[in-house]
This record gives C-alpha cells, structure tokens and sequence, in this order.
C-alpha cells in the first residue's frame, strides 16, 4: 500500500489498464486511461456499450476479480494508492469513502432482504451503532431522497417498488455513509423522462449538501449536459476527448464527438432531417484496430497521410485543457468543426 502526497487531486487515475486474459485472447477493457477530478466536481464519462466506461469505475472501487483481472497503473484516492493496495483496505473504502449506484437497481439489490435491512447493514458496517439507530437513519435517508411514507416502505422488498424508486433507494443506500467519491453508472437507464429529471435534481442538491465528487457514467449526452464540469469522451478503452462541458458541446475537435452529438435528437429547433449515426460498430476489444481505433469508421482518416491506420495517436493538449487523440492538426479538426460538421448539426 502507498501513501504519497503525490496528487493534489481527490481522485487521479495515471495510466489505468484493465485487461482480461480469455480464450479468444486478451481483452484490452481499459488501455492506459488518465485523469483527475476534485472534490465538489462532476465528471461525465460517455461513449458507446463496450467503451471501458463501466470497467474503469468498477476497478476505481476494487470491484474486479483480481484472479481474473489483469489491473495496472495508478488509482490515487485522497493520497492513497488502491491498485497496490491489499483487498481489505479496498474494501474498507467502499460505502465510506466511495460508494456507487448500480445500473440496474433490481439486481444490485438482494432480492430477499427488505430495502431498510439492506441499507442499515451498509450503515453499520462502516458506523458502531445498534440496530435502532442504524433503522432510524435508513429510514431518513429514504425520506431525504423523495420515498414517500419512508417509515412504511423501509420494510418493502426491492420487486415492491417502482424503477424509480428502485433507483432512488439505490442513492439512498449509496448515500448512507456520506461517501466522498460518488459513482453512478447509467442512473438514469430506463426511466421516464420525468423521473429522470428528479433523479438528476436529487443527485445534485446531494452532491452540493455532502460535497462530494461525482462521475457519471452515461452514453446520454443530455444527462452530462445537465450536470457534469468537465467531460471524458471513451472509445476502444481510451479516453479520445477530454475538456470542459462548454468545450464538448460547443468547440469539440474528435470526428467520434462529432458522431456522437449529430446523433443526438434535439428537442429545441425543428428538425429538418434525419439523425445522423456513426457508421460501423465499435471495434473488438480482443482485436483492436491498428493505429487510431477510430480509423475503420472516421470519415476524415484519408486527411492524416496514412497515420491513422499505423500510429496510435498520443492524448495531447490542444488548448486550455481540452485534450484530444487526433492525428489531425488542431487548426484543420476546428476548420472541419466550424465549416462542415457545425452547420450541418444546427440544422438537424
């Protein structure tokens, strides 16, 4: 285990990989991530299904068989290492220090305890106090996060409520420790718009209250818009854009980003055409292409003399710390960006 004040940062990831030795070959989930989030901040992570989005959180929390799973680099958590650190210490972390709403909250939770004995147990493990108290804070916690009639519902199953209830129970649980890290994983999956919106707005008057720092892992670009300071674009287990919300929607410089905001519906202008979808699917984690592993379905690969196709381009700063893996020249992506890509987005 390290201690270091090596990282002002509350959260930093250096050079993360997570890998995973099959018999088809080695599935390269994460493939060198980096970046860093301070506490009160909101990062959003978005990409399409098998981008390493939900496999980098799972191993910021230590939750990867480590039999299984080939895990290397730096996980820095206010000045602790957890990759080197041992499984217990790890585990010791979770509920406390950080905590994380699952994706789907019916199979998250166990099926055969009561919402409220699956809360005080998470309470009580990381607090010494009876099994009153504990029961008494779950069903606050309840409250606090919009469960009408908590005192009642506390003793309900997990099949006995609503998905968005479900999912505001899963916060609650997530919550009861007052963790300082908070990771939610597609919180808003398969929710009406109108409980999506109040998930969203709890999850924020939250973040404010305990002041935590919170990523959010979402392939819905309106969701990081709604809440997120900056933006981590991931494509093939790598991080191709990186920069503020106001960078990524308004200034974006990778053709990927350019796909995935043109395939976005818009609700505040007519729409006078179709969406327009990234061609091609996403590549094979066991094979991934050569050179930039965007390059089967950019339409702007012939534009780098044959680079895209042999050379994986580096992560670079292209300015004011919106960061970019491009081989394209910063000057032409913003060309491409202003005379082509941006028209035709404002008119779709």
């Amino acid at each position: 285990m390290t201690v270091s004040p090596a990282t002002d940062a509350f959260l930093e990831l250096r050079d993360l990989r997570i890998h995973f030795p099959t018999d088809d070959g080695l599935v390269k989930s994460v493939d060198g991530l980096s970046y860093r989030l301070d506490r009160g901040k909101t990062l959003g992570i978005v990409g399409e299904s098998g981008s390493g989005k939900s496999v980098t959180s799972l191993g910021v929390l230590g939750l990867h068989n480590r039999r299984n799973a080939q895990v290397s680099g730096e996980i820095w958590l206010d000045g602790l290492e957890l990759v080197s650190a041992p499984e217990d210490v790890v585990r010791g972390l979770r509920g406390k220090k950080m905590a994380m709403i699952f994706q789907d909250p019916l199979s998250a939770m166990h099926p055969y305890y009561t919402i409220g004995n699956q809360i005080i147990e998470a309470y009580r493990i990381h607090n010494k106090v009876s099994k009153s108290v504990a029961r008494k804070h779950a069903i606050d916690m309840l409250g606090r996060v919009g469960i009408p009639q908590p005192d009642r519902r506390v003793d309900d199953y997990p099949h006995e409520f609503s998905g968005g209830m479900r999912q505001r129970a899963m916060i609650a649980m997530a919550l009861s420790c007052d963790p300082e890290l908070l990771i939610a994983d597609e919180p808003t999956t398969a929710l009406d718009v109108t409980v999506q919106a109040q998930i969203l707005d709890l999850m924020r008057d939250l973040q404010r209250e305990f002041d935590s720092a919170l990523i959010i892992i979402t392939h819905d670009l309106g969701v990081v818009a709604e809440l997120s300071d900056d933006i981590l674009v991931m494509y093939g287990g790598k991080c191709i854009e990186y920069g503020s919300t106001d960078d990524i929607f308004y200034n974006p410089e990778h053709p990927y980003t350019w796909g995935l905001l043109g395939s976005m519906p818009r609700l505040d202008r007519e729409p006078t055409d179709r969406l327009q979808p990234i061609k091609g699917t996403p590549p094979s984690l066991i094979n991934v292409p050569p050179g930039c592993a965007f390059s089967p379905r950019c339409p702007y690969g012939s534009r780098t003399g044959g680079l895209s196709t042999g050379e994986v381009p580096e992560l670079t700063e292209s300015r004011g710390g919106h960061k970019v893996r491009c081989h394209m020249p910063p000057a032409e992506r913003r060309s491409i960006w202003e005379s082509d890509v941006k028209p035709m987005l404002e008119t779709t």
